[in-house]
């Protein structure tokens, strides 16, 4: 690891990454994670108003290119100011996720894990600016805050990203001073803003990053390999250029290429080099480098090996900026035969993920995900579809580097809303800043294979809202020309409307039956099962007589394990293999989902699913009675049991299924409880 101290008077290494962080950063970059302070609520009871996001949204700062907020942004109030005194304030170091911390209630809704994941609350510490940053602009990097998030720097509003799982950064240069500086966010997490469990806090990583007024923009390079073969590689590096006010100096922008050790590290010598001199380094101003690399190794699942631009920017003797950007070789293609890598046909054997981490909930913690993807792995999986939104860049950064193919998915909602408080209200606003976000900061993943744009969202039912798949299919083509835009659709007209043309890539939620008819009505676009199967169970659970019925096989508030069972609108894992084999077309699929995951505890997500459970009439009239008196009766559920493997990563017997058709040259058998 590079020493803090080390990065911040300008030592340091041409390319050293710590493992399970090899993404694409400035040199000047480290975390900040420790030595909070955090306090539940607002200082005073007007705070709710006076900060909240429709006062705070004209001083918010979605372009990012603002230098400070405007005049005339209200102040953070007593919990801002640096001469609060936070002492009696709960330490504790990030990432951070309060609504796991409890208690499990009842009287919680039962969609959302029955946990306190709602509400305000406040993070502060004091970061030190010494005299060799004197000139420097310095900048806080939140990868995710759940939500509205609110960035204070000495009582001034800095900027802040309402959206949760975005990850952004904040300009702190004009607030700051020497010496001291105090730093305070602020989230505000509204109720009935999420169809699953959100979590609370700041629960993933906080970074500061020093840096020259000249240099490389925020996720301001972009790798791509547009010619591959097992001989030679190109590879072109679009470099984004920075320049936050100084006069027009001249530069030398100069890349080399290592290839990148599984340890993180660059491995043997420089493999190719390119040098650019700028006359005058102007602020958004774009070079673009050429390669080859002959013999490249290519990326792949088996074989994930990568590569590593290092940049240097340097204006006349001084090196401003060392950037590095990891990046694989490879090519990913969808047609209408397929998906595939690298010139080979390739079964997408995917699972969705929600993004928490079951008992340590969204705290993002790297061994419990690392775990998540072996296990996944040895089931046979190879494809993960980030439901319903951004992921966690250390999910990337993962599969990266073990080799998984990533669908990266923006949202859950766009215009018409689902909850109250849901992402809805920020779309007009806030949605191509958050596309644009998630794109730039991804985009040099070997991983990512697609971007998903949106999940089930209703603007498919009408004609008249069709143009907004196809304004954000327009976005990812800008961004990224060399990925293709996708949807999950569960409406049954909108693989044979003109809806399937608004994206590259038709995504079927639970519609096996109709990939015969697509092939025949749309025989050259390439589509997949973007969300399939759904199955319902818990690990260990047995209810006899077996039944066909995939409403039965529930009690005790328990749904029997024999995998035959799910939602009325969904499929057992065996009607969509035969779908996938009639279809052989189809780049592969997406099952719901790889962990159970807390929220969405269907079959019990409803209040009057309840009296399922009582067989006998009297009693069912009993508890009629009693959830009439009450208002309504509470669920006990409170996580999914969609999942192959549960909470705690034990699998269940579907997973021998699924690894059974994905493995099949490994010598298996599964044996489980039979009635006979």
């Amino acid at each position: 690891m590079i020493h803090a101290m080390n990065l911040f008077s300008g030592l340091s290494l041409l390319c050293l990454f710590a493992v399970g962080t090899a993404t694409a950063q400035p040199s000047g970059r480290v975390k900040l994670n420790e030595g909070w302070r955090f306090y539940r609520g607002d200082a005073a009871p007007g705070d709710s108003l006076r900060l909240s996001y429709e006062r705070l949204k004209p001083f918010l700062l979605p372009a990012g290119k603002q230098s400070a907020v405007p005049d005339g942004a209200p102040d953070g109030g007593d919990f801002a100011a640096p001469e609060f005194d936070d002492s009696a304030w709960r330490t504790l170091d990030l990432p951070h996720d309060w609504g796991i911390e409890g208690p499990f209630r009842q009287e919680y809704p039962g969609e959302t894990g029955k946990l306190p994941w709602w509400g305000r609350a406040w993070y502060r510490r004091t970061i030190r600016v010494g005299d060799a940053d004197l000139g420097k602009r310095i900048f806080l990097e939140i990868d995710g805050a759940m939500s509205f998030s609110t960035v204070w720097c000495n009582g001034r509003l800095a900027g802040g990203w309402p959206y949760g799982y975005t990850s952004y950064r904040v300009d702190l240069t004009p607030c700051l001073v020497p010496g001291d500086n105090t730093l305070a966010i602020r989230l505000d997490n509204p109720p009935e803003s999420s169809r699953w469990y959100p979590g609370g806090g700041i629960y993933r990583n906080v970074w500061l990053t020093k840096s020259d007024p000249v240099g490389i923009a925020h996720w301001g390079t972009f790798v791509t390999t547009p010619h591959v073969t097992s001989d030679r590689a190109s590879v072109n590096l679009r470099i984004e250029l920075r320049n936050d006010g100084m006069e027009m100096p001249a530069a030398v922008v100069t890349t080399e290429l290592f290839a990148l050790g599984a340890d993180g590290a660059c491995s043997g010598e420089v493999l190719a080099r390119a040098e650019d001199v700028v006359d005058r380094v102007e602020d958004g101003q774009l070079l673009v480098q050429e390669f080859s690399v002959n013999n490249p190794r290519l990326w792949g699942p088996g074989h994930p090996d990568r590569y590593v631009a290092v940049t240097t920017v340097r204006c006349g003797d001084r090196v401003v900026e060392r950037y590095s950007t990891p990046f694989g070789i490879r090519r990913a293609e969808f047609t209408h035969e397929g998906f595939f890598l690298n010139g080979e046909r390739l079964m997408l054997q995917g699972v969705c993920m929600h993004h928490d981490l079951g008992a340590l909930g969204a705290a993002i913690n790297v061994s419990a995900i690392e775990r998540q993807l072996r296990i996944l792995r040895e089931m046979g999986a190879n494809a993960i579809r980030t439901a319903h939104n951004p992921p966690a860049p250390e999910l990337l950064e993962l599969c990266d580097r073990m080799g998984f193919l990533v669908l990266d998915e923006f949202t859950d909602t766009w215009r018409i809303p689902k909850k109250p408080n849901g992402y809805a209200l920020l779309f007009d606003d806030w949605g191509t800043a958050d596309l644009t976000a998630l794109i730039r900061r991804d985009r040099n993943h070997p991983s990512v294979i697609a971007w998903s744009t949106g999940n089930e969202t209703a603007e498919q039912w009408y004609p008249e809202t069709y143009d907004v798949s196809r304004e954000l299919t327009d976005l990812v083509h800008r961004e990224d020309p060399s990925r293709p835009a996708t949807f999950g659709s569960n409406y049954w007209l909108s693989a044979s409307n003109d809806f399937r043309h608004t994206v590259d890539i038709f995504g079927f939620n639970y519609k096996p039956m109709l990939y015969e008819g697509f092939c025949r009505n749309s025989p050259f676009q390439p589509f997949m099962g973007s969300e399939t199967a759904s199955c319902i169970s818990t690990r260990g659970f047995y209810v006899f007589p077996l039944s066909d019925d995939k409403g039965r096989g529930r009690a005790d508030f328990q749904v029997s394990s024999y995998d035959r069972f799910s939602p009325d609108w969904s499929t057992p894992p065996d009607t969509e293999f035969e779908g996938l084999d009639r279809n052989p077309t189809a780049a592969g699929e997406f099952v719901w989902t790889g962990f159970d995951y807390l929220g969405e505890p269907t079959p019990y997500n409803d209040d009057y699913t309840i009296l399922e459970n009582f067989s006998d009439p009297e009693a069912r009239t009993r508890a009629a009675e009693e959830l009439a008196r009450l208002g309504r009766l509470r669920i006990p559920s409170r996580s999914s049991y969609f999942g192959i493997v549960d909470l705690a990563g034990f699998p269940k017997d579907r997973y021998y299924l699924y690894q059974a058709r994905w493995r099949p040259d490994l010598p298996m058998a599964h044996i489980l409880p039979h009635w006979t």
